[in-house]
């Protein structure tokens, strides 16, 4: 069992890239969303509402975020504005009217692009709680291929068009488990020397309906087929585990992951 691949989100909602290495922190990988377009109420925006988001993808430097051509120095502390994350209220730092045009101008909406301030403290909920940015609950969404074939056997045999991973936005995906859905039973695990742990099963909203290519809608799958197996006893369905930050440190894809501890 070995990680297949890493994705960093540096803008929630936005479209992500996949990296080789990336440090880990308590909130996840290093970067991963941190960075949010808000509304001017300020909101979060999300592909449930703004599918086109998932075709927007910026690059996050060490200093500066990449989109449109240009390349936005980050700001890393000033004055906060008040910031919604579903039930969440806490603040940003605002990174300008030139990110705010740009991004603006791709959404052909008028949004604020936010930055987490330095002493966020977002605490978590789920088995194992911990710290979060801007993510929407937890500090990383592990995924396996075996899930994904799984899903997919079953889409095409409804007759169906299979999906892509990219459509479910993980961060880490693993390689090897021969079952599928392996990593819902995974309560403990090292890969290089970062340790996760479990925080809850992660319940899929609309969002993998839509095309992270073109940022079109493109259902009913998966969610359809999902609704046959996956269903979630409190509404919903499920595919991938939310895991939080028990030992930082570095994972790289290739790394092995090693079990530690599993669902009793």
């Amino acid at each position: 069992m070995i990680v297949s691949s890493l994705v960093v989100y540096p803008v929630k909602g936005c479209g992500g890239y996949s990296v080789t290495s990336r440090a880990v922190e308590p909130t996840g990988l290093r970067g991963d969303r941190m960075m949010m377009l808000v509304d001017e109420d300020g909101v979060f925006l999300s592909q449930r509402k703004v599918p086109e988001m998932a075709a927007i993808r910026p690059f996050l430097t060490d200093d500066a975020l990449l989109h449109g051509g240009s390349a936005f120095p980050i700001i890393t502390d000033g004055p906060r504005v008040p910031v919604v994350v579903h039930t969440w209220h806490g603040s940003g730092v605002d990174q300008g009217d030139e990110a705010a045009e740009s991004f603006s101008h791709a959404l052909k909406r008028s949004v604020r692009l936010v930055r987490t301030p330095p002493d966020i403290h977002r605490e978590t909920t789920g088995e194992t709680t911990g710290v979060v940015g801007y993510a929407d609950g937890n500090a990383l969404l592990v995924l396996s291929l075996s899930s994904l074939d799984g899903l997919n056997e079953r889409i095409l045999e409804r007759g169906g068009d299979p999906v892509p991973m990219d459509r479910f936005r993980p961060n880490v995906v693993v390689s090897g488990w021969p079952e599928p859905h392996t990593e819902d039973r995974v309560r403990r695990a090292a890969i290089g020397d970062v340790e996760l742990a479990y925080a809850k099963d992660c319940v899929r909203c609309a969002v993998p309906m839509v095309d992270q290519d073109t940022g079109l809608k493109s259902g009913p799958e998966p969610i359809r087929t999902l609704a046959t197996y996956r269903r979630d006893p409190d509404g919903g369905v499920t595919f991938g585990m939310k895991a939080q930050v028990a030992r930082t440190g570095t994972i790289s894809v290739g790394d092995k992951v090693d079990v530690l501890e599993w669902r009793a």
